[in-house]
């Protein structure tokens, strides 16, 4: 029995007393009932029943079990490692995925509660379960007589499935195993730099400016928030409506920081070294190796080839963005590069020409949640039915639990849903899988476990959370990441669902994004959340014409950002440190506004070590993306055919095939630097309307 059994939020008892006619929430379905009520822990009923542990694990009740648990894992590593070096009887690979099974269901596991569980004791028994499970990792990417064994099984034809064993082959000589002693033990030193030496810069990437009051002009200083005799810039202020704040904010907390600049060299440095050590020509090869562009040359062509499209449609962008400053602040006549995320926030506002909090009330999480289930029983044959969570199963007491339920094939895995914000909870919508799918050795099928992150308010007995347009789209952006896991059968753990080059694990994530952008689609659940009345239709067109405001523009500071993470990685680093060199000969041929002097934004992209040579990869997911609505979905998005197409030549194969096979078999086209570029030129001129759109709304104010 749930919380919301026992007492009915107020909100639904208030506005059920008031409405006379049949449109009270109550008549919501049981899942958008369950969302539209925050869970609560519930001490006295937990009490009477045995407790579970963390996801079902029994180990977990306690923060003890994360020991038990690697030392299980451990153990039966060292028993497989035995049976992969002494004869084995079985193909290869069907061992080495047993270890990366073993290995990721602890490590998985325990780097999300690292970071997710509110307990610290919980936090740092998972932390030093990740610690000691990374050392398991690195004895294996060392140990040569696993290698050697994996090679000769290849060279016999004895490995099994022959993709996934030169994958694995290639995850062991990325560490340099295949090398002379000294060059082996460079390329363990080199990987540990780069770790340590990228965990630091991300931390100062994200630090705070801390400059004294006599550095900021005295008429924004109270913009800022003040510590003593310093202020502290947090931000770039990129929705300040001053202006002067704004270019204050850039210029303060972008300022060049000579330790970021030294830990960015040292990062570039060491992956060249340990790149060329492995035979490549530069890390971006490294990094882009089997993924659907293949190589640094192909990437670099389609970002020239998209620049080139982008040009003149981007700098329609800017000139609607500095007729609007001029209309506001009229002694101001250039539009930098502080102002661009300001008005582009501005004139969706004017386009949406409502208060988001006339928007919102249309997509309760509960309606958002229908919607997504509605998504998934048309073009799949899944539902996500809400499931009671057992004490001790969840982190967190405001968690919720989804099971995912295929029409004929049953349950196909769970999705934990953490949506909502609370203190020391990392600020990031984000995605994360808890335990891989796989084929058992009995036939049977071991269920994806994922979790899916957001930071939403509300929720309480006032009413639901109500989700803004970024949020809707953040929700079903990371509930693409799950169903991707969810949808895929693919027999070995190590490729399952998302586990697949970057390009395409984004691809259903990012198509999600563009069934949430859709007036078909959002008409058949936007309901408010109190009459259940269905939004306007005028509200749904500027919704969705608001989401392709400017496109051009933002996709031009993409493809900016993507050719500088290419140029510091494709080529050897230049010694001494020239990144914002760099920064500015990228900027000048890449992006249509100027490179404001004595900043260093490089300093800030912290996306330079997670993404490091791969940050491209979202413009291809999303042409990947646009190629898949415009084929199947645009004409009609809720058709079954297109769903099964998805799954079945996509989907369903995680990373088991490489993905130029299963994208050109699904697309229908070659998968090439021209097409991807021709793709996203195409979506922005489908959407060009909504320029002309916007500009009369601004001539009318």
């Amino acid at each position: 029995m749930s919380t919301m059994k026992l007492l009915k939020p107020l909100w639904i008892l208030r506005n059920g007393r008031r409405k006379k006619l049949g449109c009270s929430v109550t008549t919501w379905s049981p899942l958008a009932t369950a969302f539209n009520t925050r869970p609560n822990s519930r001490p006295i009923f937990d009490s009477l029943k045995e407790r579970t542990g963390l996801f079902n694990k029994p180990e977990l009740t306690t923060f003890e079990g994360f020991y038990t648990l690697k030392d299980q894992a451990i153990e039966a590593t060292d028993r497989l490692i035995e049976e992969a070096t002494n004869s084995p009887t079985r193909p290869m690979v069907e061992i080495f995925d047993e270890l990366s099974d073993t290995l990721c269901k602890v490590a998985d596991l325990a780097e999300f509660v690292r970071i997710a569980h509110p307990q610290p004791h919980f936090a740092r028994a998972a932390e030093e379960a990740c610690i000691s499970i990374s050392g398991v990792v690195e004895k294996l990417n060392t140990h040569k007589g696993l290698y050697e064994a994996l090679k000769k099984s290849v060279e016999n034809g004895t490995s099994g499935d022959k993709h996934l064993a030169e994958l694995f082959l290639f995850d062991f000589e990325q560490s340099g195993i295949h090398l002379e002693e000294n060059k082996r033990k460079s390329v363990v030193a080199l990987n540990d730099v780069i770790l340590q030496t990228g965990q630091r810069f991300m931390a100062g990437a994200a630090k705070p400016r801390r400059v004294s009051r006599s550095a900021v002009p005295q008429n924004v200083r109270h913009f800022f928030s003040t510590e003593g005799d310093n202020i502290i810039v947090s931000g770039v202020y990129a929705e300040c409506g001053e202006a002067a704040a704004r270019e204050a904010a850039y210029r303060l907390y972008l300022a060049p920081d000579g330790t970021q600049d030294r830990l960015l060299d040292a990062v570039l440095q060491a992956r060249h070294h340990m790149a060329t050590l492995c035979g490549f020509r530069t890390y971006a090869d490294r990094a882009i190796k089997a993924s659907t562009m293949e190589t640094a040359a192909n990437v670099r062509q389609f970002l020239d080839l998209l620049s080139d499209g982008l040009h003149d449609r981007a700098r329609m962008d800017f000139d609607v963005m500095l007729k609007m400053k001029k209309q506001e602040t009229p002694y101001l006549d250039q539009l930098n590069c502080w102002d661009t995320p300001y008005y582009t926030h501005k004139a969706k506002n004017l386009l949406l020409d409502q208060a988001n909090s006339d928007f919102s009330p249309y997509f309760s999480l509960g309606a958002c949640m229908e919607g997504l289930d509605m998504l998934c029983q048309e073009l799949y044959g899944i539902s996500l039915k809400s499931e009671e969570m057992l004490p001790g199963e969840s982190w967190s007491p405001d968690v919720y639990k989804l099971a995912v339920v295929h029409e004929s094939e049953g349950l196909l895995g769970h999705i934990y849903c953490d949506l909502y914000e609370r203190p020391g909870k990392p600020h990031q919508d984000c995605h994360f899988t808890i335990q891989g799918g796989k084929l058992l050795p009995d036939g049977s099928y071991q269920n994806p476990i994922v979790v899916i992150m957001l930071s939403l308010s509300g929720g309480h007995r006032s009413g639901p959370a109500l989700l803004s347009a970024g949020a809707l789209d953040n929700l079903f952006h990371e509930a693409g990441h799950a169903l991707h896991s969810m949808l895929g059968r693919a027999p070995h753990q190590h490729v399952a669902g998302t586990r697949c080059p970057t390009d395409l694990a984004e691809l259903l994530s990012v198509l999600m994004e563009c069934f949430a952008a859709d007036p078909q689609v959002l008409r058949r659940f936007a309901r408010h959340f109190q009459t259940r009345q269905a939004a306007p239709e005028r509200t749904l067109q500027r919704l969705c014409a608001s989401k392709r405001l400017f496109a051009a523009s933002e996709m031009q500071l993409q493809v900016f950002y993507s050719a500088l993470d290419q140029q510091y990685h494709d080529r050897p680093a230049a010694p001494g440190g020239r990144t914002t060199d760099d920064l500015k000969e990228v900027q000048k041929q890449y992006y249509g506004l100027p490179y404001v002097e004595n900043t260093a934004w490089q300093h800030r992209f912290s996306h330079l070590v997670g993404y490091g040579a791969k940050y491209y990869s979202y413009l291809i997911s999303r042409a990947l993306a646009s190629s898949a609505w415009n084929t199947h979905f645009a004409a009609d998005p809720l058709a079954r055919r297109a769903g099964r197409r998805l799954r079945d030549r996509v989907l369903r194969h995680g990373g088991a095939v490489p993905p130029q096979v299963l994208l050109k078999d699904y697309l229908e086209m070659e998968i090439t630097p021209q097409t991807l570029a021709s793709a996203l030129i195409d979506e922005l001129d489908c959407h060009k309307d909504h320029l002309d759109t916007v500009l009369k709304i601004l001539d009318r104010k």
